[in-house]
Protein backbone atom coordinates (compact mmCIF):
# COMPACT_ATOMS: atom_id res chain seq x y z
CA UNK A 1 0.00 0.00 0.00
CA UNK A 2 0.70 3.55 -0.55
CA UNK A 3 0.42 6.43 1.75
CA UNK A 4 1.09 9.52 -0.35
CA UNK A 5 3.98 8.85 -2.59
CA UNK A 6 5.46 6.41 0.15
CA UNK A 7 5.33 2.49 -0.18
CA UNK A 8 4.31 1.28 3.12
CA UNK A 9 6.72 -2.26 3.85
CA UNK A 10 6.42 -1.54 7.87
CA UNK A 11 2.91 -3.61 8.98
CA UNK A 12 5.07 -5.72 11.80
CA UNK A 13 5.58 -2.07 13.54
CA UNK A 14 1.85 -1.19 13.29
CA UNK A 15 -0.82 -2.22 10.71
CA UNK A 16 -3.75 0.59 9.52
CA UNK A 17 -6.76 0.55 10.92
CA UNK A 18 -9.40 -1.35 8.65
CA UNK A 19 -11.87 1.16 7.26
CA UNK A 20 -14.59 -1.47 8.65
CA UNK A 21 -13.12 -0.87 12.26
CA UNK A 22 -13.26 2.80 11.88
CA UNK A 23 -16.85 2.76 11.04
CA UNK A 24 -17.55 0.78 14.14
CA UNK A 25 -15.69 3.00 16.67
CA UNK A 26 -16.98 6.68 15.45
CA UNK A 27 -20.05 6.17 16.98
CA UNK A 28 -18.83 5.97 20.40
CA UNK A 29 -16.97 9.07 20.19
CA UNK A 30 -19.51 11.35 19.66
CA UNK A 31 -22.96 9.67 20.57
CA UNK A 32 -22.66 6.76 22.80
CA UNK A 33 -20.00 8.72 24.80
CA UNK A 34 -20.92 6.82 28.28
CA UNK A 35 -18.75 5.40 31.00
CA UNK A 36 -18.65 1.83 30.45
CA UNK A 37 -18.36 1.59 34.28
CA UNK A 38 -21.25 3.96 35.27
CA UNK A 39 -24.09 1.53 36.28
CA UNK A 40 -26.75 3.63 36.64
CA UNK A 41 -28.05 4.54 33.43
CA UNK A 42 -28.42 3.49 30.15
CA UNK A 43 -25.83 5.40 28.74
CA UNK A 44 -23.36 3.69 30.83
CA UNK A 45 -24.71 0.35 30.31
CA UNK A 46 -24.71 0.78 26.12
CA UNK A 47 -21.28 1.23 26.48
CA UNK A 48 -20.53 -1.73 29.41
CA UNK A 49 -22.08 -4.28 26.51
CA UNK A 50 -19.97 -2.73 23.53
CA UNK A 51 -17.08 -3.46 25.95
CA UNK A 52 -18.42 -6.61 26.92
CA UNK A 53 -19.23 -7.65 23.08
CA UNK A 54 -15.25 -6.64 22.02
CA UNK A 55 -13.71 -8.96 24.67
CA UNK A 56 -16.11 -11.91 23.99
CA UNK A 57 -15.00 -11.12 19.95
CA UNK A 58 -11.44 -11.04 21.25
CA UNK A 59 -11.87 -14.67 23.26
CA UNK A 60 -13.08 -15.86 20.37
CA UNK A 61 -10.41 -15.68 18.09
CA UNK A 62 -7.81 -17.26 20.37
CA UNK A 63 -10.49 -19.91 22.04
CA UNK A 64 -11.01 -18.43 25.45
CA UNK A 65 -13.61 -17.24 27.68
CA UNK A 66 -15.04 -13.55 28.06
CA UNK A 67 -14.02 -13.14 31.85
CA UNK A 68 -10.89 -14.18 30.93
CA UNK A 69 -9.55 -11.00 28.78
CA UNK A 70 -8.12 -8.05 30.46
CA UNK A 71 -7.93 -5.12 28.24
CA UNK A 72 -4.75 -2.89 28.94
CA UNK A 73 -3.28 -0.17 27.07
CA UNK A 74 -0.98 -2.55 24.65
CA UNK A 75 1.24 -5.77 24.57
CA UNK A 76 3.63 -3.81 26.32
CA UNK A 77 1.62 -3.46 29.76
CA UNK A 78 0.10 -6.77 28.80
CA UNK A 79 3.74 -8.08 28.93
CA UNK A 80 4.77 -6.48 32.17
CA UNK A 81 0.86 -7.21 33.82
CA UNK A 82 1.91 -10.86 32.96
CA UNK A 83 5.67 -11.81 34.09
CA UNK A 84 5.64 -8.84 37.11
CA UNK A 85 2.01 -9.29 37.93
CA UNK A 86 2.86 -13.48 38.25
CA UNK A 87 6.30 -12.68 39.85
CA UNK A 88 5.79 -10.50 42.24
CA UNK A 89 2.78 -12.62 43.85
CA UNK A 90 5.12 -15.85 43.58
CA UNK A 91 8.09 -13.73 45.43
CA UNK A 92 7.65 -16.59 48.56
CA UNK A 93 7.38 -19.62 46.29
CA UNK A 94 9.96 -21.96 45.72
CA UNK A 95 9.66 -21.85 42.27
CA UNK A 96 12.09 -18.53 41.56
CA UNK A 97 13.74 -19.31 37.72
CA UNK A 98 11.77 -17.48 34.96
CA UNK A 99 12.95 -18.89 31.23
CA UNK A 100 12.67 -16.63 28.31
CA UNK A 101 13.92 -17.13 24.81
CA UNK A 102 16.98 -15.04 23.76
CA UNK A 103 14.48 -13.39 20.85
CA UNK A 104 11.74 -11.97 23.11
CA UNK A 105 11.18 -8.47 22.58
CA UNK A 106 12.22 -6.02 24.87
CA UNK A 107 9.62 -5.50 27.31
CA UNK A 108 9.96 -9.16 27.99
CA UNK A 109 13.55 -9.02 28.62
CA UNK A 110 13.44 -5.47 30.57
CA UNK A 111 10.66 -7.57 32.98
CA UNK A 112 12.82 -10.06 33.29
CA UNK A 113 15.59 -7.77 34.53
CA UNK A 114 13.21 -6.19 37.24
CA UNK A 115 12.10 -9.30 38.35
CA UNK A 116 16.18 -10.55 39.21
CA UNK A 117 17.38 -6.68 40.02
CA UNK A 118 13.93 -6.16 42.75
CA UNK A 119 12.36 -9.56 43.05
CA UNK A 120 15.58 -12.01 43.74
CA UNK A 121 14.54 -14.32 40.36
CA UNK A 122 16.93 -16.11 37.89
CA UNK A 123 15.92 -14.91 34.40
CA UNK A 124 17.54 -17.43 31.78
CA UNK A 125 17.55 -17.31 28.12
CA UNK A 126 16.46 -19.96 25.93
CA UNK A 127 18.38 -20.93 22.85
CA UNK A 128 17.29 -20.68 19.52
CA UNK A 129 18.47 -22.18 16.53
CA UNK A 130 19.90 -20.22 13.29
CA UNK A 131 16.59 -19.72 11.98
CA UNK A 132 15.10 -18.90 15.35
CA UNK A 133 13.33 -21.91 16.63
CA UNK A 134 13.50 -22.35 20.51
CA UNK A 135 16.05 -25.47 20.71
CA UNK A 136 13.18 -28.04 22.47
CA UNK A 137 15.63 -30.18 23.44
CA UNK A 138 18.04 -26.88 25.55
CA UNK A 139 14.12 -26.09 26.82
CA UNK A 140 13.70 -29.69 28.08
CA UNK A 141 16.81 -29.40 29.85
CA UNK A 142 16.60 -25.79 31.87
CA UNK A 143 13.27 -27.21 33.27
CA UNK A 144 12.86 -28.16 36.73
CA UNK A 145 10.31 -28.08 39.56
CA UNK A 146 12.19 -24.48 40.54
CA UNK A 147 10.62 -22.87 37.10
CA UNK A 148 7.68 -20.68 37.88
CA UNK A 149 6.79 -19.80 33.80
CA UNK A 150 8.25 -19.86 30.47
CA UNK A 151 7.89 -16.76 28.32
CA UNK A 152 8.27 -17.67 24.37
CA UNK A 153 7.16 -15.43 21.63
CA UNK A 154 4.48 -17.17 18.77
CA UNK A 155 5.99 -15.01 16.38
CA UNK A 156 8.97 -13.13 16.55
CA UNK A 157 8.29 -9.10 15.85
CA UNK A 158 11.56 -9.23 13.75
CA UNK A 159 12.42 -12.55 11.59
CA UNK A 160 8.63 -13.75 11.74
CA UNK A 161 9.85 -17.31 13.04
CA UNK A 162 6.80 -19.04 13.97
CA UNK A 163 7.07 -20.83 17.18
CA UNK A 164 5.43 -24.37 18.41
CA UNK A 165 3.62 -23.19 21.29
CA UNK A 166 1.92 -26.21 21.83
CA UNK A 167 5.46 -28.36 22.22
CA UNK A 168 6.75 -25.22 24.54
CA UNK A 169 3.77 -25.55 26.63
CA UNK A 170 3.56 -29.40 26.93
CA UNK A 171 7.25 -29.81 27.82
CA UNK A 172 6.53 -26.43 30.28
CA UNK A 173 3.67 -27.34 31.88
CA UNK A 174 4.90 -31.46 32.23
CA UNK A 175 7.11 -29.22 35.02
CA UNK A 176 4.28 -27.62 36.54
CA UNK A 177 5.73 -24.40 35.26
CA UNK A 178 2.98 -21.75 33.85
CA UNK A 179 3.40 -20.40 29.93
CA UNK A 180 3.49 -17.07 29.01
CA UNK A 181 2.99 -16.13 25.54
CA UNK A 182 3.72 -12.70 23.30
CA UNK A 183 1.14 -13.35 20.46
CA UNK A 184 1.21 -9.99 19.23
CA UNK A 185 2.07 -10.68 15.86
CA UNK A 186 0.30 -14.07 15.58
CA UNK A 187 -3.26 -13.13 14.68
CA UNK A 188 -2.14 -11.96 11.30
CA UNK A 189 0.08 -14.11 10.24
CA UNK A 190 -1.57 -17.92 11.57
CA UNK A 191 -4.60 -19.44 13.38
CA UNK A 192 -4.84 -18.49 16.20
CA UNK A 193 -7.98 -20.55 17.83
CA UNK A 194 -5.95 -23.11 20.10
CA UNK A 195 -3.10 -20.34 21.44
CA UNK A 196 -5.61 -19.97 24.90
CA UNK A 197 -5.45 -23.58 25.29
CA UNK A 198 -2.16 -23.50 24.76
CA UNK A 199 -0.82 -21.12 27.42
CA UNK A 200 -1.75 -19.39 31.21
CA UNK A 201 -0.94 -15.71 29.48
CA UNK A 202 -0.96 -14.35 26.58
CA UNK A 203 -0.33 -11.12 25.17
CA UNK A 204 -2.11 -9.03 22.28
CA UNK A 205 -2.32 -5.40 20.23
CA UNK A 206 -4.36 -3.91 18.43
CA UNK A 207 -2.68 -2.20 16.27
CA UNK A 208 -0.94 -4.93 15.26
CA UNK A 209 -4.26 -6.40 13.60
CA UNK A 210 -5.55 -3.87 11.57
CA UNK A 211 -7.15 -1.94 14.70
CA UNK A 212 -6.54 0.85 16.58
CA UNK A 213 -3.09 2.23 18.84
CA UNK A 214 -3.34 2.39 22.47
CA UNK A 215 -5.09 -0.82 23.44
CA UNK A 216 -3.96 -4.37 24.11
CA UNK A 217 -5.40 -7.54 25.71
CA UNK A 218 -3.29 -9.75 28.50
CA UNK A 219 -5.51 -13.60 28.25
CA UNK A 220 -5.43 -14.41 31.96
CA UNK A 221 -6.60 -18.55 32.48
CA UNK A 222 -9.41 -17.75 35.06
CA UNK A 223 -7.71 -20.27 37.63
CA UNK A 224 -4.76 -17.78 37.28
CA UNK A 225 -6.31 -14.96 38.46
CA UNK A 226 -5.50 -14.46 42.00
CA UNK A 227 -1.91 -15.42 41.59
CA UNK A 228 -1.35 -12.17 39.40
CA UNK A 229 -0.51 -8.86 41.27
CA UNK A 230 -2.24 -5.63 39.58
CA UNK A 231 0.24 -2.60 38.17
CA UNK A 232 -2.55 -0.31 38.59
CA UNK A 233 -4.92 -0.59 41.35
CA UNK A 234 -8.34 1.52 41.30
CA UNK A 235 -11.61 1.38 41.00
CA UNK A 236 -11.28 -2.56 41.12
CA UNK A 237 -12.27 -2.94 37.00
CA UNK A 238 -11.68 -6.09 35.20
CA UNK A 239 -11.46 -8.66 38.15
CA UNK A 240 -9.42 -6.26 39.95
CA UNK A 241 -6.62 -6.45 37.79
CA UNK A 242 -6.10 -3.76 35.99
CA UNK A 243 -8.12 -0.92 37.04
CA UNK A 244 -8.89 2.54 35.50
CA UNK A 245 -12.02 3.58 32.67
CA UNK A 246 -11.89 1.62 29.69
CA UNK A 247 -11.72 3.91 26.41
CA UNK A 248 -15.01 2.12 24.61
CA UNK A 249 -14.08 3.21 21.27
CA UNK A 250 -10.90 1.63 21.27
CA UNK A 251 -12.30 -1.40 23.00
CA UNK A 252 -14.99 -1.86 20.22
CA UNK A 253 -12.11 -1.37 17.46
CA UNK A 254 -9.92 -4.75 18.66
CA UNK A 255 -13.51 -6.19 18.75
CA UNK A 256 -14.05 -5.62 15.20
CA UNK A 257 -10.92 -6.29 14.38
CA UNK A 258 -10.57 -9.93 15.77
CA UNK A 259 -14.16 -10.50 14.17
CA UNK A 260 -12.34 -9.41 10.74
CA UNK A 261 -9.29 -11.90 11.74
CA UNK A 262 -12.01 -14.57 12.03
CA UNK A 263 -13.73 -14.57 8.67
CA UNK A 264 -13.65 -16.78 5.53
CA UNK A 265 -11.26 -14.30 3.80
CA UNK A 266 -8.60 -14.31 6.13
CA UNK A 267 -6.82 -17.08 4.77
CA UNK A 268 -6.72 -16.04 0.88
CA UNK A 269 -5.50 -12.65 2.51
CA UNK A 270 -2.48 -14.08 4.20
CA UNK A 271 -1.75 -16.72 1.17
CA UNK A 272 -1.65 -13.43 -1.01
CA UNK A 273 0.63 -11.72 1.23
CA UNK A 274 3.03 -14.52 1.08
CA UNK A 275 3.00 -14.88 -2.24
CA UNK A 276 4.19 -11.50 -2.71
CA UNK A 277 6.57 -11.85 -0.04
CA UNK A 278 8.21 -14.46 -2.31
CA UNK A 279 8.01 -12.52 -5.01
CA UNK A 280 9.61 -9.29 -2.96
CA UNK A 281 12.54 -11.90 -2.10
CA UNK A 282 12.74 -13.18 -5.18
CA UNK A 283 13.41 -10.02 -7.33
CA UNK A 284 15.81 -8.54 -4.88
CA UNK A 285 17.92 -12.12 -4.79
CA UNK A 286 18.32 -11.21 -8.38
CA UNK A 287 19.67 -8.24 -8.49
CA UNK A 288 23.43 -7.15 -8.56
CA UNK A 289 24.11 -7.31 -4.67
CA UNK A 290 24.17 -10.30 -2.39
CA UNK A 291 20.74 -10.54 -0.68
CA UNK A 292 20.25 -13.04 2.16
CA UNK A 293 17.47 -14.02 4.30
CA UNK A 294 17.56 -14.00 7.99
CA UNK A 295 15.28 -16.40 10.07
CA UNK A 296 13.23 -18.88 8.54
CA UNK A 297 11.44 -19.30 5.40
CA UNK A 298 8.01 -20.30 3.69
CA UNK A 299 5.46 -21.58 6.02
CA UNK A 300 7.16 -21.37 9.09
CA UNK A 301 7.42 -17.76 8.96
CA UNK A 302 5.02 -14.73 9.16
CA UNK A 303 3.66 -14.85 5.66
CA UNK A 304 4.94 -10.87 5.43
CA UNK A 305 8.27 -11.39 6.87
CA UNK A 306 11.14 -10.57 4.96
CA UNK A 307 14.29 -9.82 6.98
CA UNK A 308 17.32 -9.45 4.33
CA UNK A 309 20.77 -8.82 4.67
CA UNK A 310 22.42 -6.13 2.33
CA UNK A 311 26.04 -7.68 2.80
CA UNK A 312 28.41 -4.81 2.74
CA UNK A 313 25.83 -2.06 3.11
CA UNK A 314 24.37 -0.16 6.19
CA UNK A 315 20.85 -0.75 6.78
CA UNK A 316 20.90 2.71 8.03
CA UNK A 317 22.16 4.01 5.29
CA UNK A 318 19.80 2.11 2.77
CA UNK A 319 17.12 3.36 5.02
CA UNK A 320 17.84 6.84 4.89
CA UNK A 321 18.51 6.84 1.44
CA UNK A 322 15.02 5.54 0.47
CA UNK A 323 13.21 8.49 2.15
CA UNK A 324 10.15 9.27 1.77
CA UNK A 325 9.44 6.39 -1.27
CA UNK A 326 9.83 3.52 0.98
CA UNK A 327 9.10 2.27 4.87
CA UNK A 328 10.68 -0.05 6.67
CA UNK A 329 12.46 -0.74 9.18
CA UNK A 330 15.71 -2.39 11.28
CA UNK A 331 13.83 -3.87 13.50
CA UNK A 332 11.25 -3.22 16.08
CA UNK A 333 10.21 -0.07 15.93
CA UNK A 334 10.69 -0.03 20.03
CA UNK A 335 13.97 -0.35 19.24
CA UNK A 336 14.94 0.89 15.98
CA UNK A 337 17.01 3.58 16.21
CA UNK A 338 19.39 2.40 19.11
CA UNK A 339 22.88 2.16 18.64
CA UNK A 340 23.10 -1.46 19.55
CA UNK A 341 22.59 -4.33 16.51
CA UNK A 342 19.72 -6.37 17.14
CA UNK A 343 19.42 -8.95 19.71
CA UNK A 344 17.57 -10.97 17.76
CA UNK A 345 20.07 -11.08 15.07
CA UNK A 346 22.51 -11.78 17.16
CA UNK A 347 20.97 -14.62 19.02
CA UNK A 348 20.37 -16.67 15.49
CA UNK A 349 24.09 -16.35 15.01
CA UNK A 350 24.96 -12.98 12.93
CA UNK A 351 27.83 -11.30 13.64
CA UNK A 352 27.63 -7.13 14.43
CA UNK A 353 28.37 -6.82 10.43
CA UNK A 354 25.87 -8.98 9.43
CA UNK A 355 23.13 -7.43 11.80
CA UNK A 356 23.79 -3.90 11.12
CA UNK A 357 23.22 -4.84 7.40
CA UNK A 358 19.74 -6.25 7.63
CA UNK A 359 16.17 -4.37 7.19
CA UNK A 360 12.93 -6.18 8.14
CA UNK A 361 10.36 -5.28 5.24
CA UNK A 362 6.86 -6.58 6.42
CA UNK A 363 4.09 -6.83 3.65
CA UNK A 364 0.62 -6.43 4.61
CA UNK A 365 -3.14 -7.15 2.94
CA UNK A 366 -3.16 -3.67 1.15
CA UNK A 367 0.60 -4.21 -0.35
CA UNK A 368 0.28 -4.93 -4.19
CA UNK A 369 2.31 -6.67 -6.83
CA UNK A 370 2.80 -2.53 -7.93
CA UNK A 371 4.11 -1.86 -4.59
CA UNK A 372 6.51 -4.81 -4.59
CA UNK A 373 8.03 -4.03 -8.22
CA UNK A 374 8.45 -0.35 -7.06
CA UNK A 375 9.70 -1.13 -3.90
CA UNK A 376 12.59 -3.18 -5.54
CA UNK A 377 12.83 -0.78 -8.06
CA UNK A 378 13.64 2.28 -5.45
CA UNK A 379 16.21 -0.68 -3.52
CA UNK A 380 17.69 -1.22 -6.62
CA UNK A 381 18.62 2.49 -7.15
CA UNK A 382 19.60 3.31 -3.39
CA UNK A 383 22.21 0.37 -3.69
CA UNK A 384 23.45 1.86 -6.70
CA UNK A 385 23.66 5.14 -5.53
CA UNK A 386 25.56 3.92 -2.02
CA UNK A 387 27.65 2.33 -4.09
CA UNK A 388 28.77 5.04 -6.60
CA UNK A 389 29.39 7.16 -3.30
CA UNK A 390 31.42 4.53 -1.59
CA UNK A 391 29.30 3.60 1.01
CA UNK A 392 29.50 -0.21 0.45
CA UNK A 393 32.19 -2.14 3.03
CA UNK A 394 34.03 -5.14 2.64
CA UNK A 395 32.20 -8.16 3.63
Amino acid sequence: MKIGECIYLDHQATTPVDPRVLAKMVPYFDVMIGNPHSADHSLGWESSNAVESAAASIARLIGADTDEIIFTSGATESNNLALLGLGRRAVNSKRKRILVSAIEHKCVLSAGRILEDQYGFAVESIPVDPDGFVVLSALEEMLDDNVLAVSVLAVNNEIGTIQDIKAISKLARGFGSLVHCDAVQAPVAMEVINLAEQTDLLSLSSHKMYGPKGIGVLYVSRDLQDRIEPLIYGGEQQNGLRSGTLPTPLCVGMGAAAENLMKEEIVDKRETVRRLRDTFIEELAALSWPVVVNGARGNAQHPGNANLRFTGFSAHDILSTMQPSLAASTGSACTSGTLEPSHVLKAIGLDSDSAESSIRFSLGFGTTEQDILDAVGIIEETLDRLSRANLVYSA
